[in-house]
């Protein structure tokens, strides 16, 4: 593993860091992973989680998405945790120009980030799809039926976010990718690198100065100029703290 003090030193002279996170920024918030041991694809429903978080499933179950969506990926008391912070904190000293990250959760922006890319939306986002009309989180939460219904015309209210079998929104991806290649540090944490397109993103990466942060291997490691394998909110802040 490297030492401690290449990051910060990396840190301290890097003007466009980029951080790039997958679900494992946020397990320090009590917010599961996907592919741990006890992650969410770990668990045994009727029907696979990659099935009920699917467009299909949705349109053809939707009580049953909604029943599973609600239990098992909605986490509204979900705090910020030391790597939101620290991030935050990094954009605040100019060192950060941007996270781009695969979580829903809104955590980043909640500790204070203000540019923020998510790549697979939110859950404080959800419209109507019948008008377009747009709802919080908290009208998913307090429906009366399983399902929520819009309050203008009664269509059907999804969460705008993406769910297997839809395309990342391209706009969003461009933002993102633009960002990326004009990095000059891009720390990656807590993510597999498995998901396409999202793990294809790294690439774009021109400078050469790519750190991972992440408790298990990834096909990236031996490519990283620095790889760290332990938490990332305790990493995050003991770098800052030294700045």
């Amino acid at each position: 593993m490297s030492n401690e003090r290449e990051l910060v030193e990396l840190v301290r002279t890097a003007n466009k860091i980029v951080y790039f996170g997958g679900a494992g920024t946020s397990t320090e918030s009590n917010i599961p992973d996907f592919r741990s041991q006890d992650g969410l694809y770990s668990l045994k429903y009727k029907y696979p989680p990659e099935t009920m978080l699917s467009r299909s499933f949705f349109d053809t179950h939707t009580d049953d998405f909604f029943e599973f969506y609600k239990d098992k990926v909605l986490y509204p008391d979900a705090k910020p945790n030391k790597a939101h912070y620290a991030l935050a904190e990094l954009e605040g000293l100019g060192k950060l120009s941007a996270v781009v990250t695969q979580n829903i959760d809104g955590l980043h922006q909640l500790a204070g980030s203000k540019h923020v890319i998510e790549l697979h939306g939110s859950v404080h986002k959800n419209y109507c799809r019948d008008c377009g009309a747009s709802y919080d989180l908290g009208f998913v939460l307090t429906s009366v039926e399983n399902t929520p219904k819009c309050t203008a015309c009664g269509g059907v209210v999804r969460p705008d976010v993406v769910l297997y079998e839809e395309g990342l929104d391209q706009k969003i991806m461009t933002r993102a990718l633009e960002a990326i290649s004009e990095s000059d540090v891009l720390i990656v944490g807590g993510t597999s690198l498995v998901v396409y397109p999202a793990a294809g993103m790294i690439r774009y990466h021109q400078n050469g100065q790519v750190v991972l942060i992440n408790k298990s291997q990834t096909k990236y490691d031996d490519k990283a100029l620095l790889k760290y394998d332990e938490s990332i909110g305790d990493l995050l802040d003991r770098v800052v703290g030294q700045l």
